[in-house]
């Protein structure tokens, strides 16, 4: 499969955070086209967190499952988990 045909599909990739000092989010899933779809729908299900963010995806989709992210990205991913952070409280509050 050529890599623009990959690019016109939709792409998910779904993060893990322990929350550890130390630990930094690792990739633990992602896929293209129909795979993608499900696992926005699953997320949404679950009520996890969902950002759309094409360029960021593209980037996360690079890295190997398993595999935690490099240091270059840890400050748009730490602004989204403080933001993420945010909205579980204010869903809270209500």
């Amino acid at each position: 499969m050529s890599d623009d045909k990959a690019d016109s599909r939709r792409r998910a990739v779904a993060l893990a955070y322990s929350g550890e000092r130390l630990d930094a989010p690792r990739v633990v899933a992602k896929g293209y086209g129909s795979v993608a779809e499900r696992m926005i729908e699953l997320a949404r299900q679950e009520e996890v967190f969902v950002h759309d963010s094409p360029e960021l995806v593209s980037l996360l989709m690079q890295i190997d499952l398993d595999e935690r992210i490099p240091a270059e990205l840890y400050q748009v991913i730490a602004e989204l988990l403080v933001w993420i952070g945010e909205l579980d409280r204010q869903r809270d509050d209500r």
